[in-house]
């Protein structure tokens, strides 16, 4: 998948974290994103897929510390992430022993039988049907304001589709070249017996599709896909968070033998504003005033993030710090039709660095009709 996350982030730990504490982590997020748990949800599928990858590093050692020494590159290879997790597990489904060998780290959630893997990450109900394309994942990048209504963007990212020599069959002229794998017999994996449990292994000879191109493809090379650089025009909802994905289905890579592409994954992120800070669909603004001002009391005119003029009333004997709020002038709720957040105003009362005598004379003489004192006792820390 096109530009993972740091493992360490996927599972919500830190580079200190302990293998029980990764182990704990990982536990909660396969729990809760496990497809059993989430049918046809294709965002909890790829969050399972992300943090199986990110725990078959950060769960061994050796290759945790590669992994910390040389980032990715010191794991290429070790890894192929939930497609290899579901080749080595794939028998304990069907023995029964699953519930056995992980009880410790799943505790039994996710049940017995094999129906609780199949058809996911690639892989069909049977080792002889079509695997689906793998999902992709890109990112893009937008402003705060962009984000306060629809808005339509093109992004350009790399994909797999079908090679068009050989229609995506990866045999030369399209023709059907294919034979059994002569290693695994065509099953596309390799089993062994373990003890009292059975491994399974993706087949090294054929890459787990069960079969061997014997005239292959000149474009291709016998994958049946080729890269492609692909614009599209995405309409990005108003009221999007940032780090949020919108899932584009079918926009993945190409899947082998003519099989459905995966999905694209459009993560969106937001460039932090100038003067706002948001907060879900509330947006806070931090406004400057003088203490006269802040005594006394005013009208005055703030720009929402569109740029609208808004009058807003400034009480009088407001305190610094305090917040205003403006009903409606926040952002709107993402695919939640009309509502809207609100506008935050913090008052932040400035006082002047330097004053002439004519404005000393002044402010002493306000200071003596309000019957300030000169030697203010401390506020208590517990008292508001």
């Amino acid at each position: 998948m096109a530009d993972k996350r740091d493992y360490y982030e996927v599972l919500g730990v830190s580079k200190t974290a302990t293998q029980e504490e990764i182990k704990k982590a990982y536990r909660k997020l396969a729990v809760q994103n496990h497809p059993d748990k989430n049918p046809g949800d294709k965002a909890a599928e790829e969050r399972f897929k992300e943090a199986t990858e990110a725990y078959e590093v950060l769960g061994d050692e050796k290759k945790r510390q590669a992994y910390d020494q040389y980032g990715f590159a010191g794991v290429d290879g070790q890894s192929s992430g939930y497609s290899r997790a579901y080749a080595d597990f794939s028998d304990l489904f069907t023995s029964g022993s699953f519930s056995s060998i992980f009880g410790d780290l799943f505790g039994g959630a996710f049940g017995g039988g094999r129906s609780g893997f199949g058809g996911f990450g690639g892989y069909g109900d049977s080792y002889g049907a079509p695997r689906t394309g793998q999902s992709i994942r890109v990112n893009t990048e937008i402003t705060l304001e962009q984000a306060d209504a629809d808005f339509k963007k093109e992004v350009t990212y790399h994909h797999e589709v079908a090679c068009e020599a050989c229609h995506g069959t990866g045999s030369k002229k399209g023709k059907n070249s294919k034979k059994t794998c002569p290693t695994c017999g065509g099953a596309g994996q390799l089993r062994q017996s373990r003890g009292f449990f059975a491994m399974a292994q993706t087949c090294p000879t054929c890459g787990g599709s069960g079969y061997v191109i014997d005239d292959p493809c000149d474009i291709c090379h016998g994958t049946g896909t080729v890269r492609k650089n692909q614009t599209i025009r995405v309409t990005i909802p108003a009221g999007v968070e940032d780090g949020q994905d919108i899932v584009l289905g079918g926009m993945g890579n190409a899947g082998p033998n003519g099989a459905a592409p995966g999905d694209l994954y459009l993560r969106v992120n937001i460039r932090p504003h100038k003067y706002f800070l948001r907060q879900g669909q509330d947006l806070f603004v931090q406004i400057p005033i003088s203490f006269t001002q802040a005594a006394l009391g005013l009208e005055i005119e703030v720009k929402n993030l569109v740029g609208q003029t808004i009058k807003v009333d400034i009480p009088a004997g407001i305190q610094n710090g305090e917040l205003i709020r403006v009903k409606g002038q926040g952002l709107p709720k993402y695919k939640g039709g009309s509502s809207r957040g609100n506008m935050y105003i913090k008052v932040q009362i400035v006082t002047p660095k330097h004053v002439g005598m004519k404005g000393k004379q002044i402010l002493k003489t306000l200071s003596e009709a309000l019957g300030e004192e000169t030697s203010p006792s401390p506020v208590r820390f517990d008292q508001d």
